[in-house]
């Protein structure tokens, strides 16, 4: 969302407006995203303003309150980010008139982009001290719902293998949450949530915070409902010519820190990975050879 729905309105009203005013006026024109996602009161403090500035503002375009104007924002993000099928009639024009070839190219490139993004410094710390809170943690909760679950589960999976106490919240049955009644802030979760955000990832994110579960997030931007519940977010980009927004970065994510925790659980995961070895082996669980056709 590069506008906001009242940016005209605003523009139009900007030179009436009183210092302070503009003040809030110039925040919501340059922070379409942050009004839709954030609280009033933290957006007065990034434009540096009082809350009541916020609520006088949204008087002087003729609404009620600011929560109106919040209102229109997460509106039109709403519209912006779960429009599927618009998005797959743009990427259907562009696919004909470019080719299969060529949407591929730009999807392959893309990713490879978002991936390298991942290595910057600020982003591998931030891997680092996921990893290392994941590694001091009793338990690991994973959570991630439609798109976000793969990514999630791939984490679970990772974990549990290198002999970590890893329990994923898949809601089967409706009864995923449950799982968290006798958590502390001696564990940890790690949710996964990018546009559109799922409503019950949220709500299960923000009531283990509630029991002191600190929160690793899995997100796309640092004002992302989930980053503001979070005490370590690790960012990932999911921009895509696809119609659906990308996993891949998530997908990564989940690698990385899964190899990390296993490096850093030493002869713990070596021995949790031996036992894996045994069962695999006792089950025939892998084809060791090729069947051949008569």
């Amino acid at each position: 969302m590069h506008t906001g729905p009242l940016a005209d309105q605003i523009v139009q009203a900007f030179d009436a407006m009183s210092e302070q005013l503009q003040a809030a006026a110039r925040y919501v024109l340059n922070q379409p995203r942050d009004v839709a996602l954030l609280s009033m009161r933290e957006q007065a403090r990034q434009a540096g303003v009082q809350p009541a500035t916020m609520t006088r503002l949204a008087k002087h375009l003729g609404l009620a309150g600011y929560e109106d104007i919040r209102q229109q924002y997460a509106d039109a993000m709403r519209g912006e980010v779960t429009g599927f099928a618009g998005r797959v009639g743009a990427q259907a024009k562009n696919q004909k008139l470019k080719g299969d070839h060529a949407l591929a190219a730009d999807m392959l490139g893309g990713i490879a982009a978002q991936v390298g993004q991942l290595a910057q410094p600020a982003a591998l710390d931030t891997l680092v001290d996921a990893a290392q809170r994941l590694s001091a943690a009793r338990r690991i909760y994973c959570l991630g719902l439609r798109s976000s679950h793969s990514p999630a589960w791939h984490l679970h999976y990772i974990l549990s293998l290198a002999g970590k106490h890893s329990i994923m919240l898949d809601a089967v049955g409706g009864i995923g949450a449950d799982a968290l009644n006798s958590a502390t802030d001696a564990d940890v979760m790690v949710a996964v949530s990018v546009q559109p955000y799922t409503r019950q990832t949220i709500e299960i994110a923000d009531f283990a915070g509630e029991a002191g579960v600190p929160l690793i997030a899995v997100t796309d931007s640092p004002v992302a409902p989930l980053a503001q519940l979070a005490a370590c977010t690790v960012m990932v980009p999911t921009g895509s010519p696809s119609f659906l927004h990308t996993m891949s970065p998530a997908f990564v994510v989940a690698e990385v820190l899964g190899a990390l925790v296993a490096g850093q659980a030493g002869d713990t995961a070596s021995a949790a990975l031996a036992s894996v070895d045994r069962q695999s082996a006792a089950l025939n669980t892998h084809l060791k050879t090729r069947m051949k056709r008569p």
